[in-house]
């Protein structure tokens, strides 16, 4: 018999190609490492079943798709796992079926006018914050006229389960698909966006809406029309009214999610839900803000970018907040990691904490501005009962939609127009004891109050 004998793989012949087949591997290896591991915040398991095809094409004149703001992070602190797509619907379906839960009267006394009241003063609205009574009525804001079609409100009740709801008015944004759903997804969640005449001027221009039906729908969105005047001049108070009293409009439904009309969903719904509010436990959820953890710092902010150009009244809406408790972040306050969110998605469990939550939020921004970054830390300090809230981080918010500018409108020979800010008194009280937020600022820059 003939003696075996080894001999080297044709492979290791080549020093080259053997070094090429290394190099290969090796950019394999780390290119699949970064992307589960640095990039990523959102984890799926298999099957997750989205639906493949669009639901729905624009016309390539309505540019749905323009102004999408680059999020590019290099690390993610928390990432989220998504559980498998079947067992989220038949969780959710069972959990809605099963549910206890009933809308909570909200209701306000009208004046003989016809209309409600205005404003609160602001006594009267801190009496509103401890409703540990959950019996009680929970005064809520909505003080104005929101006309919406009967058959609107119609289809508005029979949401029972999971609600999508966004706005835009002043045709400031477009009307955007969400991305990503499941194949029966539409069967357990419904989709509203709520809309002006401008608004609606500009769908007819662009052929999206031809004439008012009952199916009067793009894509997955039912169109509701509010008619004629809105309550407020400004348009972003106006969405405000959809954003924080969704409980109002839709009374039926268990879960909400509200959705800027400048993003774009790339996620299932269900998977959210399930993901940020079920599996945590929690009545809301909402993103960190990308920058800023103390109030006084998106105030700032606020003034020095003309966001609200009523300086005065941003100065006189701290004061009033440090007067009454309003605190800078610090650990006491955590689980909260932070005092300033990014509102542009809020998931919300429907129930008394979040209904209260809510509404105390609206009697603040129409008290003082929409800017709801500002009211937000104190409205959540101080209700009782307290809001159990899940603000997961930044990165994973860039995970689950693609945030785009507003429609850039040409006006007085520029693209943008700047609002005039009406400044702040100068009567020397930043640096005086009559500065209400001395000690707010002391305390967040770690100095002592002496």
């Amino acid at each position: 018999m003939g003696k075996a004998t080894w001999s080297t793989p044709l492979l290791f012949h080549s020093k080259r190609l053997c070094f090429s087949v290394l190099y290969l591997f090796t950019v394999l290896f780390l290119a699949l490492y970064s992307s589960l591991s640095s990039t990523k915040c959102i984890f799926r398991s298999s099957p997750f079943d989205p639906i493949q095809t669009p639901l729905f094409f624009y016309p390539h004149t309505y540019g749905e798709h323009k102004y999408a703001i680059p999020t590019l992070r290099s690390s993610c602190v928390s990432p989220v796992f998504f559980s498998d797509y079947w067992l989220v619907l038949k969780e959710i379906q069972d959990f809605c079926l099963n549910s206890s839960y009933s809308p909570l009267v909200l209701r306000y006394q009208r004046k003989k006018s016809g209309s409600f009241a205005g404003n609160f003063s602001t006594q009267k609205r801190l009496s509103y914050f401890d409703h540990s009574d959950d019996k009680a009525e929970i005064p809520c804001g909505f003080m104005k006229e929101f006309p919406i079609n009967a058959s609107d409100r119609i289809f508005m009740r029979r949401c029972k389960d999971v609600v999508v709801v966004s706005a835009t008015f002043g045709d400031h944004d477009k009307i955007r698909q969400p991305k990503g759903l499941g194949s029966k997804t539409l069967e357990t969640v419904c989709f509203f966006m709520f809309i002006d005449d401008i608004t609606l001027k500009g769908l007819h221009a662009h052929h999206l809406l031809l004439d008012e039906t009952e199916e009067n729908k793009i894509g997955v969105w039912r169109i509701i029309r509010v008619k004629g005047k809105l309550p407020y001049e400004n348009q972003a108070m106006n969405g405000v009214i959809p954003k924080y009293l969704v409980h109002r409009f839709f009374p039926n439904a268990k879960f909400s999610i509200w959705v800027d009309a400048k993003l774009q969903l790339t996620v299932d719904p269900l998977t959210l839900i399930h993901s940020l509010i079920i599996s945590e436990n929690v009545d809301m959820a909402i993103s960190k803000h990308p920058y800023y953890i103390h109030t006084l710092e998106e105030a700032m902010a606020t003034a020095r970018w003309r966001k609200w150009a009523d300086v005065e009244s941003l100065k006189m809406q701290m004061e009033t907040y440090c007067e009454n408790g309003l605190r800078p972040w610090t650990p006491e306050k955590l689980p909260f990691t932070t005092d300033v969110p990014d509102s542009a998605l809020i998931l919300r469990r429907h129930g008394v904490e979040s209904n209260l939550f809510s509404c105390l939020m609206f009697n603040e921004l129409e008290a003082f501005n929409p800017r709801d970054q500002l009211a937000f830390a104190f409205v959540r300090d101080r209700m009782n009962p307290k809001v159990k809230m899940n603000m997961f981080e930044v990165e994973v918010f860039e995970q689950i939609g693609v945030e785009y500018r507003h429609n850039l409108k040409y006006v007085l020979g520029s693209f943008t127009e700047v609002p005039k800010a009406k400044r702040a008194r100068s009567d020397g009280s930043v640096n005086g004891s009559s500065w209400k937020c001395e000690n707010y600022l002391l305390e967040m820059w770690g100095e002592s109050h002496d």
